[in-house]
């Protein structure tokens, strides 16, 4: 599912990956069985295509990894969550169009 600019995460890995990284990072909370999360994988590839080196881009199956979701709250997927500095800068939830996407990016990204 993943592309050369995304990358897969796992429960094991969040905090190397994510929490400890030091260039913020989106996450895109999803599952082989949901049509929309299939819908906005096109756009999560786009976004970090255009943001590569300002944004890592990782993608976590929830029905694999299931500690981070549940950390995280995570109800409904697509889901996805951007990273700075160890914490939830912003939220997006839904399948949304790209500019409501690159929006909460340029709040995080400066």
């Amino acid at each position: 599912m993943a592309n050369e600019f995304v990358h897969d995460v796992t429960d094991a890995e969040f905090e190397s990956q994510v929490l400890q990284s030091s260039t913020p990072v989106l996450v895109d909370f999803w599952a082989a069985w949901c049509g929309p999360c299939r819908a906005l994988a096109p756009v999560v590839d786009q976004v970090a295509a255009e943001n590569q080196g300002k944004l890592k881009v990782m993608k976590m199956d929830v029905d694999k990894n299931n500690q981070t979701p549940g950390r995280y709250g995570i109800r409904g997927i697509p889901a996805l969550l951007i990273f700075k500095d160890g914490k939830v800068a912003e939220q997006v939830v839904g399948y949304v169009p790209k500019d409501t996407i690159d929006q909460a990016l340029g709040r995080v990204i400066a």
